[in-house]
């Protein structure tokens, strides 16, 4: 499959629900509208910033539907696909592909998890072929994963198993091996920095691609970053790199990511509404006072 190179960054959406924790699928018109006006490239959906494991399969078809409304040439969806059990994920890929999204991703199965590359592998074509006519992309986050399976093994089988491989979102800190991923082939395949307080590292590797979930709230002062880099001021790039960390930190005083961040989506107009069980949701109280501390962090500010 000849497949255009993806420049720019994309967001990993936050998924809207409402007080009582049902979907909320008319948030994203005003969602989809915030992130093309902030200069997204697309979204990767129902991912684990989406609370894509949370949802019945009906629902992230529902979200998935909702997205695709929103896709143009310049703004792409990729809809996480993974679950446990392959047909399920098989069902999710083909539905992707019915309603017509860019491409599809999933994450190893997290029950019974392949200890070796070629299960893996066989798992992910299985799936990526229910949707045969769009891009594919390997999602690794040993984090979330619970193992570190070689992705320079994996690229090298996966391409010759997985007729619509495109690449690998790389949510991980190993950069040796993300730069030898982004060699493979003459840079053949498509390499997401999937951890945003690294973007500025992979930068230096050649990795320009990028997937998370702070860029919903923070996208101008990346696109900035990334803008001081290919003009050659490295020392300013790295400098918006170390604000937008601080802000990351603040995210992991206020529960993390996704409890942290659904907080500031709603803190700048975007309300998305609580996370479902197991996670938790800041109360109102800590809502104003992660609202104080940003605002003298400047975010409000770097964003506009």
């Amino acid at each position: 499959m000849n497949v255009k190179p993806i420049e720019g960054i994309i967001a990993a959406p936050f998924t809207p629900m409402d007080k009582n924790g049902e979907i909320n699928p008319p948030i994203i018109s005003d969602y989809a509208k915030k992130l093309k006006k902030d200069g997204l490239s697309g979204v990767f959906i129902c991912g684990t910033t989406g609370e894509g494991m949370l949802m019945t399969l009906e629902e992230r078809k529902i979200i998935a539907q909702e997205w695709i409304k929103f896709q143009q040439e310049d703004f792409k969806v990729i809809v996480h696909v993974g679950t446990t059990s392959v047909k399920q994920s098989k069902e999710l890929a083909q539905h992707a592909h019915q309603i017509g999204a860019y491409g599809t991703s999933t994450m190893g199965p997290l029950f019974l998890k392949p200890t070796a590359i070629r299960p893996l592998v066989d798992f992910c074509a299985a799936v990526a072929l229910a949707a045969p006519d769009i891009p594919f992309f390997y999602y690794h986050i040993p984090l979330i994963y619970g193992a570190e399976p070689s992705m320079t093994d994996y690229l090298e089988q996966a391409k010759l198993k997985i007729p619509n491989f495109a690449g690998i979102k790389y949510t991980h800190d190993n950069f040796d091996e993300m730069q030898k991923c982004n060699a493979v082939d003459n840079g053949k395949w498509i390499v997401f920095n999937g951890f945003d307080e690294n973007l500025f590292k992979a930068l230096n590797l050649g990795v320009y691609n990028a997937v998370g979930s702070t860029y919903n709230y923070m996208n101008p002062i990346y696109l900035s970053m990334i803008e001081d880099f290919k003009a050659g001021n490295k020392e300013a790039a790295e400098k918006k790199q170390q604000k937008c960390n601080d802000i990351i930190a603040s995210l992991f005083e206020n529960g993390g990511p996704m409890i942290g961040g659904k907080a500031i989506m709603k803190l700048t107009g975007i309300d998305c509404g609580p996370c479902r069980l197991p996670l938790t949701n800041l109360s109102e109280k800590s809502i104003s006072k992660l609202n104080k501390v940003l605002k003298a962090k400047g975010f409000f500010a770097m964003n506009t």
